[in-house]
């Protein structure tokens, strides 16, 4: 491509533009299914275009079709962030185009990532046992750990023998546990019928700790071979959060793998007043949290701590001879800590965010959006019409429009439609207990007091006219 130097900058400058002007724009897109395809060529061009026009039909087509999650009065599902100062990191990371497989494939992306986790693992306050690495996504991360789970019990015999002889092995979860837990044990081979649902209780929604004693009991009198448990930090419907250590206990107990899926929330625990909230984290055999999420690093970037690497390598290491670094047999190699091999460098933007902010910059953001948070959730509580359906978790918390109405759940899906119609913010909805609540979380890197309070006259008015 002729000009890279100039579209180079201008696609940069653009970028500053689009995030200063970010709050005149509707949050998700006024747009039809189809509507933005019909404007795509059905077929790819035979011969080169200008690049005047490629950047003029991204302007024109693309960009009003975009739901805007860098906006500020983001406030649905949770957060994904990027910072600028991860954006610039990014920039650079785009520029290299380096293939960060193994150790001499870019030896300072590994050295990097090894000393980014571990600031982050110092940050959140884990012991030194903890090692880690950087994956994709927190899907990934609990792939991964399901897969440890699955070799651990089976002797490490599953990935060669396959499992059709294998004994029947059961992997327990709360109910409120995410759906990329149900995914990791389709992909792992166990079987959905074989992840078993903890029932909850208490105001956290966390699960009970009797109750999963009792399901294992049950299942080895049946026959089942227990392997692991699957802890919740912040559960992404209404920030359900686990008794970590009771649960870490009874992992011991029973001589299970235990995994924290703190994707969300885990990132909260660089504020020390609230590592209350996954006390017991540090006898887990593994933790996600994603920086990606609510700590203003861009996606991708799920930090995967592991207490035993080894277990982890065990499970998910090739090493064919092209892979071998000659000469070097200590040096980490992290496409043998995943599922994929071929890796970005994604230690670059933890790096710079944690330099260009500091912990105590994205603790004073954290523990902002926690009160902003609150302070709404109390606004609701008292406006008519409306109740507080769950209490708010860190900085999430549902309500529910309550009006007399024929179909409440018909009513507050009607409601979360036409805010997000109306563009100013963006709302997503959840069950909880079977019936429809509204979400409310607040992360967006860059959101102040007022756009979190501005969703009150947004809501309110908004409800006021079904």
């Amino acid at each position: 491509m002729q000009d890279f130097r100039k579209w180079a900058v201008k696609a940069a400058e653009w970028g500053v533009d689009y995030r200063a002007r970010l709050r005149e724009m509707p949050v998700r897109p006024p747009v039809q299914p189809g509507e933005i395809a019909a404007k795509i060529a059905p077929s790819p061009p035979e011969h080169a275009e200008t690049f005047e026009q490629v950047f003029a039909d991204f302007e024109r087509d693309i960009v009003p079709g975009m739901t805007h999650w860098q906006h500020p009065r983001f406030f649905a599902y949770f957060p994904s962030n990027s910072a600028p100062a991860s954006l610039i990191a990014e920039h650079l990371v785009n520029a290299i185009g380096a293939v960060c497989m193994l150790w001499q494939t870019s030896p300072a992306a590994t050295e990097l990532e090894t000393r980014a986790v571990d600031w982050l693992r110092q940050a959140f306050g884990l012991p030194e046992v903890f090692q880690g690495c950087i994956q994709d996504t927190a899907s990934t991360a609990t792939l991964a750990a399901v897969l440890v789970m699955r070799e651990r019990a089976l002797n490490y015999e599953g990935n060669a023998k396959g499992l059709f002889d294998a004994p029947r092995l059961r992997v327990y979860c709360s109910a409120e546990a995410h759906s990329s837990i149900d995914r990791a044990i389709w992909f792992s081979g166990i079987g959905q019928d074989n992840l078993v649902r903890i029932p909850i209780k208490g105001p956290l929604r966390g699960a009970d700790p009797e109750a999963l004693r009792q399901l294992i009991h049950a299942d080895l009198a049946a026959g089942y071979l227990p392997a692991g448990i699957i802890a919740n930090v912040g559960a992404t419907g209404v920030g359900a959060t686990d008794p970590v250590a009771e649960l870490a206990a009874i992992a011991k107990q029973f001589d299970l793998y235990l995994h924290v899926d703190a994707a969300w929330a885990g990132a909260a625990m660089i504020c020390p007043e609230l590592r209350h909230l996954w006390a017991g984290a540090e006898h887990a055999d593994s933790i996600v949290v994603n920086a990606h999420k609510w700590l203003g690093a861009q996606t991708h970037c799920s930090v995967h701590f592991v207490r035993d690497p080894a277990s982890l390598t065990r499970t998910l290491a090739a090493k064919p001879d092209y892979l071998h670094t000659l000469g070097l047999s200590e040096v980490v190699n992290y496409s043998e800590w995943g599922v994929p091999l071929g890796r970005q460098f994604r230690a670059l933007k933890l790096w710079f965010v944690l330099r260009a902010y500091g912990l105590e910059g994205l603790r004073a953001m954290i523990r902002n959006h926690i009160a902003w948070s609150r302070q709404l959730c109390e606004r609701l509580r008292t406006a008519p019409g409306f109740e507080i359906v769950t209490e708010p978790a860190y900085s999430l918390f549902s309500f529910r429009y309550a009006k007399p109405h024929a179909d409440l759940d018909q009513l507050n899906l009607a409601l979360v439609e036409a805010i997000n119609a109306d563009g100013r913010i963006y709302l997503t909805q959840t069950r909880v207990d079977g019936a429809v609540a509204i979400r409310f979380q607040v992360g967006q890197f860059e959101c102040t007091e007022d756009d979190v309070m501005s969703a009150y006259d947004v809501i309110t008015e908004i409800a006021a006219r079904l």
